[in-house]
């Protein structure tokens, strides 16, 4: 039995949910007749596999997707996930079967997403980076039924074999084995599936073969109107979508842009000038990027920046790996103080989400709880560490993680579940990353985290960008290594980047090796991929 106070709790936390998305446009403002249906509908699909159909009731004509294939509307959009999800259900596939889809950025995945949810199927969104044997392998882990691919990707896919057959996608032109698949369904809803379909991501796959992360549809409101209470997203507005949709902050931007009614603007590479120019055009409120693509936006100089119209903009809403501070502070200089910087994984959802006010005033911060939201900072022993101490960071949600597809899950203590980074808690209740608490360097009996080395590093001029990892050493035991990438026309030697460093932080702090490189090998999220460092 549910203890009496939690759900006194939970019932709060669902009030204060349902207030952020009354007041970003999600809910309210329809008819009874349009609520009675919006009321059917989420019963009926669930919050992701209705989420297209409700915004179709309350803005049917209104711009759902732009992308290179033109624009659709809501209602449009929302025809074309009853097809396809008729049509799934029409070729035999049945409740938690699999689809997969390994697409880039256009209306297809959503789309697919969508009608999975709609028939009950699960999706799993699969990495455009995959290489033949990772996407064969995850394939056949997660159990795959059918599979749906841009055409590109047709050789690399050349051995999996889904008992339901494959899909070509034609992004650019149409007309391709998705449009006919499409075709052949109902344009009705289609009937409500015992249970809506589950959505499976995969984690980063930055340290190994990427795992199957299932979530099944939340429950309640708390993970939307958490985020939706902090940022300023509004109904009948544009977002811009940078990061891939197959990566979690994606997805749930997309999502959210949808479900408050936002004309989703989706490319399937990402620009900086194409991004600035797409905020111009479409009078964008909100974009989705990953700290890269704020550099690279940053990296065209303000001479370039100035030629965009970015006034409409009021969210830069960043997430998947680190922001240096530098970085935080040239693009809010240039462009204005918008940075809403989200801390979270695939595992826990969202866990921190930083306001601009965070970012101006903290910096390394990735802000505080978001709604619903518990994060303890805890010792070796599971004790909880006063405020200011670093220890392993435990977070609890509102929609639990219940283990990967391969089985193994994250350590839980006391209902909260390990992230895997280490970190503190300031005096303002902000919460700060230090590391990963498998990345911790013990070099000479001292206790070095990458990440700070890694911050300093891109505060010289000279360095754009900056990685540290540990190497064994003899002598002490470990030492550090840093991958340093310069600015154009830069120089530098490698005693000056260690007397950079020296001058600014504890001496035992300096790398005693430094590799100068062109650029640094990053997943498609952004995040570095020190696996690849560490064999250089």
């Amino acid at each position: 039995m549910p203890n009496p106070l939690e759900l006194i709790n939970r019932a709060g936390i669902e009030a204060r949910a349902l207030t952020a998305l009354l007041r970003a446009g999600a809910i309210g403002g329809s008819s009874p007749a349009k609520t009675v249906a919006i009321l059917k509908t989420l019963r009926a699909f669930g919050p992701f596999g209705s989420a297209v159909h409700l915004a179709a009731i309350r803005h049917p004509d209104s711009p759902a997707i732009a992308d290179e294939r033109g624009e659709l509307t809501y209602l449009e959009f929302d025809e074309l996930i009853n097809r396809l999800a008729n049509a799934l259900l029409a070729r035999g596939l049945q409740q938690g079967d699999g689809i997969a889809m390994l697409c880039k950025n256009h209306r297809a995945p959503l789309l697919i997403g969508f009608a999975a949810s709609r028939a009950g199927l699960r999706s799993l969104w699969l990495n455009t980076s995959f290489s033949a044997r990772q996407a064969t392998e995850v394939c056949a882990r997660e159990g795959v039924d059918l599979l749906i691919h841009d055409a590109e990707f047709t050789e690399l896919l050349a051995d999996v074999t889904p008992p339901h057959g494959k899909f070509a996608i034609d992004v650019a032109a149409g007309g391709d084995d998705l449009d006919a698949l499409i075709a052949e369904g109902s344009p009705d809803l289609p009937p409500a599936p015992a249970k809506p379909g589950r959505i499976v991501l995969l984690t980063s796959g930055t340290t190994g073969t990427p795992k199957g992360a299932p979530r099944a549809d939340p429950k309640g409101f708390a993970i939307p109107g958490g985020v939706l209470e902090r940022m300023p997203m509004r109904s009948g507005e544009s977002t811009v979508m940078g990061p891939p949709l197959f990566h979690g902050t994606g997805l749930l931007l997309a999502t959210l842009a949808i479900s408050v009614g936002n004309k989703l603007v989706l490319r399937t590479k990402f620009d900086p000038r194409q991004m600035l120019a797409d905020i111009d055009t479409h009078r964008a409120s909100t974009i989705c990027v990953v700290p890269v693509m704020l550099q690279r936006m940053v990296e065209l100089g303000p001479d370039v920046l100035a030629e965009y119209d970015t006034r409409s903009l009021k969210c830069a809403f960043t997430a998947g790996s680190q922001l240096p501070a530098a970085l935080s502070k040239q693009f809010s200089d240039q462009v204005g103080d918008v940075i809403y910087n989200l801390y979270g994984s695939t595992e826990v959802s969202v866990a921190t989400i930083a306001t601009p006010v965070d970012v101006r005033e903290a910096p390394t911060s990735v802000g505080r709880p978001t709604l619903g939201v518990r994060i303890k900072i805890l010792g070796d022993n599971g004790q909880v560490l006063p405020q200011g101490e670093t220890g392993r960071i435990f977070v609890g949600t509102t929609s639990p993680f219940e283990g990967y597809t391969g089985g193994g899950g994250k350590d839980v203590i006391d209902g909260l579940m390990a992230t895997g980074d280490v970190g503190h808690f300031d005096a303002q209740g902000r919460l700060y990353i230090d590391g990963r608490d498998d990345e911790m360097i013990v070099s000479g009996g001292e206790n070095v985290f990458p990440r700070e080395v890694e911050e300093l590093l891109v505060t010289h001029p000279a360095i754009a960008d900056a990685a540290v990892l540990g190497a064994e050493d003899e002598s002490f035991g470990q030492r550090l290594r840093a991958f340093v990438v310069l600015r154009p026309g830069e120089t530098l030697e490698v005693v000056e980047v260690q007397d950079f460093v020296k001058d600014n932080l504890a001496r035992y702090k300096s790398p005693r090796d430094v590799l100068f490189l062109d650029e640094l090998p990053r997943n498609p999220t952004g995040k570095v991929l020190k696996r690849e460092l560490a064999q250089l």
